[in-house]
């Protein structure tokens, strides 16, 4: 697998700050069939941080439903991997300045 293909997209929202800020840990979403290396060596590569620790978690597709004019909608969320990783003390990412 390409190192380009495994990070999707880095998860920003209050709950994610207030980990980066407290534990020094980044969320993204990553390719299904990526390991924990290779996530560690794309971060490492495209952000040039030193990695401590990689989690991984699998998070399950959900049913979503919705009621409209046309009548009852069901449908489902597909699932993906997230991954959490752990910066080197004294490291930092910059997730915006790449936008």
């Amino acid at each position: 697998m390409k190192l380009s293909d495994v990070l999707i997209k880095p998860v920003v929202s209050e709950k994610v700050n207030k980990a980066t800020e407290k534990f020094n840990r980044y969320y993204f979403i990553v390719d299904k069939k990526a390991n924990k290396l290779e996530i560690k060596k794309a971060v490492e590569e495209f952000y040039g941080v030193t990695v401590a620790d990689v989690n991984t978690a699998v998070m399950p597709g959900k049913a979503k439903f919705r009621f409209t004019k046309a009548g009852f909608i069901a449908g489902k969320k597909p699932s993906y991997k997230k991954a959490i990783i752990t910066v080197a003390a004294g490291e930092t990412i910059d997730l915006y300045a790449n936008m």
